[in-house]
């Protein structure tokens, strides 16, 4: 088993995973070909629907055999065939359905005669209903009650989010963390997923390697990883994007005050919580949990002030939401905390 740790395997992952003779996948992730026609290295992504189906059931059946007692299955899939794997699950594997989330994005297939397309489904399984990981305290976002309506019933710690996720835009070929895979995950939403669903240390698989994504962020996180795609291509670009993720678990590179993982880190949890930076910089509270989650996050030694994330926010500008962008708010110095 040590030589699959940490490792972007090339292969059929179906084979592959067959010669593994136990479970030890303690959180699976998988983001398989729709069978829509897209164009991959070493894959026709255009099989007749029983052809698909059938290798759908043997790819799934290798993770459920290969999946921990406690561990739990997360599947993005398209429109056509999400009801087929969630059947799969559910009827011939016996897994529990937790959520079956909408990935809602931005920059959607664009139509002419229907409503553009603009969401993917991930459906969430486990494999024990009474025992597997889910760090609630890990995703939990503000919430409208503290936000909006400064309620002191409003739990602390914040809510947790939708099984509508419209936080996280699709990658598009103009964005920087853009690799050239066809159809690459946002590693915010990856980080979402392996947070709330694995401990540190624990192993993650993915049988479709792609772009790397899931092996890159388990990776920052500290998880072991182990990711297949059947072309050398694309799997050797995947161990490149991964070498050049070392060191970045913690705060990453870049300035010393706020290197690149922190500001990542950073822009994530703002687009996760929904509230204007001018709204966000002029309550105390909600920027004193929003510092607390980052912090919380990043795991610094010396974590971020009050004001080092309010400052940081006014300063990213452009980079933020345009919708969301720094509005006029004056602060004295004396209501932050040093």
């Amino acid at each position: 088993m040590q030589e699959l740790k940490n490792q972007v395997l090339c292969g059929d992952c179906v084979e592959v995973l067959r010669a593994v003779p136990e479970p030890f996948a303690d959180l699976v992730f998988a983001d398989p070909p729709f069978n829509i026609g897209y164009k991959y290295d070493k894959y026709h992504d255009d099989r007749a629907s029983e052809h698909y189906l059938a290798w759908t059931r043997e790819w799934i059946g290798q993770c459920v055999r290969l999946l921990q007692p406690h561990g739990s299955i997360y599947i993005a899939i398209g429109d056509e065939y999400a009801a087929h794997i969630k059947l799969i699950l559910e009827d011939e594997h016996r897994l529990t359905l937790r959520n079956w989330i909408i990935w809602h994005y931005t920059f959607g297939q664009q139509t002419k005669n229907k409503f553009a397309r603009s969401h993917t489904h991930v459906l969430y399984f486990v494999k024990d209903a009474k025992n597997f990981v889910f760090h609630d305290e890990a995703v939990r976002v503000i919430s409208d009650r503290q936000k909006k309506y400064c309620d002191k019933r409003a739990n602390p710690a914040g809510k947790m989010p939708d099984d509508v996720w419209n936080e996280y835009p699709r990658i598009c070929g103009t964005f920087s963390e853009r690799t050239g895979f066809p159809c690459q995950m946002p590693e915010s939403l990856l980080a979402r997923i392996i947070r709330v669903s694995s401990n540190e240390g624990d192993w993650v698989l993915d049988p479709f390697c792609g772009s790397g994504t899931t092996a890159v962020v388990a990776h920052k996180l500290r998880r072991t990883y182990t990711t297949i795609d059947v072309s050398e291509t694309y799997a050797q670009a995947a161990r490149v994007r991964t070498r050049e993720a070392e060191g970045l678990p913690v705060e990453g590179n870049g300035s010393p005050r706020w290197p690149e993982h922190a500001d990542a880190e950073l822009r994530w949890l703002y687009s996760e919580n929904k509230i204007a930076v001018g709204h966000l910089c002029a309550n105390r509270a909600l920027l004193s949990l929003f510092t607390k989650k980052l912090n919380g996050r990043l795991q610094k030694k010396q974590p971020y002030t009050i004001r080092d994330v309010s400052e940081r926010l006014k300063s990213l500008g452009s980079k933020l939401s345009p919708l969301d962008k720094v509005s006029p708010v004056r602060m004295e110095a004396s209501s932050f905390e040093h």
